[in-house]
């Protein structure tokens, strides 16, 4: 196996006050497998978050937090980093560091108002913000509903700057089982968008479904599948 520390890709990953903690925690375990270098920023409120929708006890201090996260996602040593909500010295601050994809997963609409509006008063906003202005790939994982005309308002104005707003909006074509299911869904299309492979969902066109009838040519009584 190779040295992930070395020749890793890096991937910045912001966890912000949104519900879906799951999804952010799900896709580190899989950037982790993919080899990547991952740099982890996380919000006082994504602390929040975390501890009540999973079992995760992210401890205060960011090295406890890397080892925490690092055992969680079977991280090699140093392939997990956490920095800390003001370290402006952190690769993501600044856009002569490291150039790298940044993901907030997910995406309060906190932190997307700061984005579209250029705040930078903390690391994830900065980090933001640096992506922004140096093109580089920004995919922001919301979760809320119902959403505003702010919201949409953000969401349009990021888009246009070159931000991906990828919805936490699990599909149902792959009939999944399990909540397991509906987070892999999502996390897949972001390491699609990340140009990772995965395993996680088969490719449109590929996936079959045994027993289910095929819109084409086998539309039910119900009216349920066919085409609109």
């Amino acid at each position: 196996m190779t040295d992930p520390v070395s020749t890793g890709k890096t991937i910045n990953l912001a966890f912000t006050g949104a519900s879906g903690a799951q999804y952010g925690l799900r896709l580190l375990q899989c950037l982790v497998a993919s080899e990547c270098r991952v740099h982890v920023m996380i919000s006082r409120a994504a602390q929040v978050v975390i501890a009540t929708e999973t079992d995760l006890k992210l401890p205060g201090s960011p090295p406890a937090m890397e080892q925490c996260l690092s055992d969680f996602a079977n991280a090699e040593p140093g392939q997990v980093r956490v920095f800390g909500r003001e370290d402006w010295f952190a690769p993501p601050a600044s856009g002569s560091g490291e150039k790298a994809p940044l993901v907030v997963c997910p995406c309060s609409t906190g932190t997307l108002s700061a984005l579209a509006t250029g705040a930078s008063n903390n690391l994830i906003e900065r980090a933001g913000d640096v992506a922004l202005k140096e093109r580089r790939p920004l995919i922001l994982v919301t979760r809320e509903a119902p959403l505003s005309e702010v919201h949409l308002e953000n969401m349009l104005r990021l888009t246009r700057m070159g931000a991906v707003v990828m919805p936490a909006s699990p599909g149902f074509y792959h009939d999944p089982k399990t909540i397991d299911d509906l987070v892999d869904f999502i996390v897949a299309r972001i390491l699609d968008h990340l140009d990772l492979p995965q395993r996680l969902m088969p490719r449109w066109g590929k996936h079959e479904r045994a027993g289910k009838a095929n819109p084409e040519t086998d539309p039910s009584p119900d009216g349920f599948g066919q085409r609109v």
